[in-house]
Formats: C-alpha cells, sequence, structure tokens
C-alpha cells in the first residue's frame, strides 16, 4: 500500500523526517521501519513528488511504542493489534492489560520448565563430578547423558 503524495516540495512541513532521520531518531534502520510500515506498525508515509518517503514526527513516539511493547516480549501482531484499537479512536488499555496476563503466565510456565531443566542439569553434574572412564562402556558415549 502507498502513500499519499504530498503536494509541492515547498510546502514540506518543516518537521517532516525522511526514513534515515527517523531512524536514527528512533534507534532503528531504514529497513526495519519500512517492515514496520509493511506490517501495519506505520501508517503509510507520504511520499514527495520524487516519491521519498516523509514521516510526521509523532512516528518516533509510535515507533517507540513497537520497541516497548517487543521488550515486553509481545509480538509484532499483537502490537498492532493494540495500534490498531487506539488509531480505530480507542484506548487500547484494557486489552494490553490482558495481553500482558497471557505474557505474565507464559512467563511463569517458563520458569517452571527452566527450574526442572535446572534441577535436572545439576544431579547430572553432580553424577559426573568424578568421572572415571573405567565405568563408560564402549556401547555408550557417555554415561552421564
Amino acid at each position: 500500500m502507498q502513500g499519499k503524495v504530498k503536494p509541492a516540495p515547498a510546502e514540506r512541513s518543516e518537521a517532516a523526517m525522511r526514513i534515515g532521520e527517523l531512524a536514527e531518531r528512533a534507534g532503528t534502520t531504514a529497513k526495519t521501519l519500512r517492515f514496520y510500515e509493511g506490517q501495519g506498525l506505520l501508517p503509510p508515509a507520504e511520499r514527495t513528488q520524487s516519491g521519498y518517503r516523509d514521516y510526521a514526527p509523532e512516528t518516533v513516539a509510535r515507533i517507540d511504542f513497537v520497541h516497548r511493547g517487543q521488550a515486553a516480549g509481545l509480538t509484532l501482531a499483537q502490537i498492532r493489534q493494540i495500534l490498531d484499537i487506539r488509531d480505530g479512536g480507542h484506548a487500547p488499555c484494557e486489552h494490553v492489560r490482558d495481553l500482558l496476563d497471557v505474557r505474565l503466565a507464559e512467563i511463569e510456565q517458563q520458569i517452571a520448565q527452566l527450574s526442572v531443566l535446572r534441577d535436572t542439569i545439576a544431579d547430572l553434574r553432580q553424577d559426573a563430578a568424578h568421572p572415571d572412564p573405567e565405568t563408560c562402556s564402549t556401547d555408550q558415549v557417555c554415561r552421564y547423558l
């Protein structure tokens, strides 16, 4: 989906940014911004008459939101849902809370699985504390695993 073509360059907003400047301000790359735009995380950029993308200053805050969502473990699809709710004129806070509840439950499950794995590895390590090559048979790679 292509963005709108802007009028003559003389009418270009002083605050508008090209993709490289936006990438620098947002701490990302132009390639990532094009990807985000393709995924619907950013609205299609307006285009100059020569076809360059022109972004509004508030796009930086939107990219920051995407990065915070990723840091919280949300998928880009989930982040897009949140942005779609906001773009629809509604507060997405309840939806965000529900997504965070699910994410917390997933993390708790991962922690439990890692705890079991840690105990298993600790037991194996204890068994291997004093290896004795005499106890290894030729039909085993290593008796500790």
